[in-house]
């Protein structure tokens, strides 16, 4: 059986499609695991690391009203992100993360308290997550939560004529 990533890159392969990634709390582990897998540049394109609240709106497009509004740490964020990195690369889908890694509380939120987003032709959505951990354990496990978040959309999105 293969790893998620594995199976990530096989389904976008069957469908001739891309993925980018914009990363936050994760710092670049997602595009870490994606690029480790050989073949990984038919299907993975780049990604970012948007670290600092300026970056999500400058490079993604994450409108300061959704950051004042819903802040950083956010569903909304989550899937702005996603959309804001694959216009940036012309990639099929985006996936993102945002989220605190611990150990102390941003925007009022506790560590653990994790958004990845997805964006694709037919799809723009962000799955909330509740983790536990130290601060490496959660950005492990949110790659983890993102991978299978995006295996599955891949799955729905699959069809025969595809």
């Amino acid at each position: 059986m293969t790893n998620p990533v594995e199976r990530v890159h096989g389904l976008l392969r069957a469908a001739g499609d891309t993925l980018a990634t914009a990363e936050s709390l994760t710092g670049g582990r997602l595009a870490a695991e994606l690029t480790g897998v050989a073949g990984a540049s038919d299907v993975y394109v780049g990604g970012v690391v948007t670290y600092a609240t300026e970056l999500k709106a400058s490079l993604l497009g994450v409108s300061e009203q959704l950051i004042a509004e819903h802040g950083v740490v956010s569903s909304q964020c989550a899937q702005a992100m996603a959309t804001g990195v694959r216009l940036l690369t012309g990639a099929t889908y985006g996936v993102a993360t945002t989220g605190v890694a611990g150990p102390s509380t941003q925007e009022g939120k506790a560590p653990g308290t994790v958004f990845v987003g997805i964006a694709g032709p037919d799809v723009a959505t962000a799955v909330a997550l509740e983790l536990r951990g130290r601060r490496g354990q959660i950005q492990d496990r949110t790659c983890r939560e993102a991978l299978a978040a995006f295996e599955q959309v891949l799955r729905r999105e699959e069809t025969p004529l595809r």
